[in-house]
């Protein structure tokens, strides 16, 4: 039988947690009674600086049922540190965690599929959507845009999958030797190589409370993945600067044609050269160079990704 854990960040899921925590042992006391589990499993949730109470009811769930285990970062770090946190604190302690969000909108029926398929010899077990039925038109088109886009630019991310995962041991072992500052997990899992495969499901509806990836934070993990996962948008600076320099050779011949022709006043044919195409050109380079200088910063300091304040434990 397989020793399971689950990681399960929170950042505000009070309105949730509780449904979410019993829905869960269910389907543990069922595995465990089926012998796919061995009884000292865990449901380990990790408080990602939450605002509202719930810390206080992880505590109360743990003195409830020792089942269920908390941790308790010292300050809010982001979905993908809090998640970090939960691998690498449980990677000795489980022969795999799988990783779930606390609203359970991934389909917690498929842990008996990536249970099996561990056991078959997979190190990783992918949870992948089978459709975006659930999704509006807009996020539709620009996740499953996304997914194409990252893959282009060559950060092999696996389509439709995003943190609901299976990692064995030995998987979580090797992915614990990536140190880097920026994280994008969905990018950085499949770079283990070990034995994968899929399961796919479909996802529910949020029950309660509120989604914790808006529209800005969507956009801001989509960048973190592009400018963590691939150099590509440094090559494309490459290219965007010859194909400006080639408008700007044509714009420069049309120009003096122009004046030489007596259609333009003195001085607008540089202008125009100089700040619409070699202006633009450089605040674009410029602040995609600035935002990897950025980061090559922040991996320097290495700062710690995270700070566990309070683990609870048996």
């Amino acid at each position: 039988m397989t020793k399971l854990y689950l990681a399960i960040p929170c950042y505000n899921e009070e309105e949730v947690l509780r449904d979410s925590a019993q829905k869960l042992l269910n389907k543990y006391t069922t595995m465990m009674s089926e012998g796919k589990i061995t009884d000292d499993s865990k449901i380990v949730f990790i408080d990602d600086g939450s605002k509202d109470k719930t810390w206080s009811i992880i505590e109360q769930l743990h003195s409830e049922n020792k089942i269920f285990q908390g941790i308790k970062l010292s300050r809010n770090r982001g979905h993908q540190n809090a998640l970090l946190c939960g691998l690498i604190t449980l990677k000795d302690k489980a022969d795999a965690v799988i990783s779930i969000d606390a609203d359970l909108q991934d389909d917690i029926n498929t842990f008996d599929e990536m249970v099996a398929k561990y056991e078959e010899g997979c190190d990783v077990v992918y949870g992948v959507r089978s459709k975006r039925a659930t999704d509006t038109f807009f996020k539709r088109f620009t996740a499953e845009g996304f997914y194409k886009i990252l893959n282009k630019m060559g950060a092999k991310v696996i389509f439709n999958h995003a943190d609901f995962r299976l990692m064995s041991r030995r998987a979580l072992e090797a992915f614990s030797e990536y140190k880097e500052t920026n994280i994008f997990l969905r990018g950085m899992v499949p770079l283990i190589g070990y034995k994968s495969d899929i399961v796919t499901y479909e996802r529910f509806e949020r029950l309660a409370g509120e989604s914790k990836y808006p529209l800005k934070k969507m956009l801001a993990l989509a960048w973190e993945g592009i400018t963590s996962m691939s150099i590509q948008p440094i090559r494309m600076i490459t290219w965007l600067g010859a194909i400006v320099f080639a408008i700007s050779i044509i714009m420069i011949i049309y120009s003096i044609i122009s004046f030489c022709a007596g259609f333009a006043r003195p001085g607008w044919s540089s202008i125009l050269c100089s700040i619409w195409a070699i202006g633009g050109l450089q605040i674009l380079a410029i602040g995609i160079i600035g935002e990897y200088i950025g980061k090559i910063y922040l991996e320097t300091k290495r700062r710690p990704r995270f700070i566990v304040e309070t683990f609870l434990e048996d």
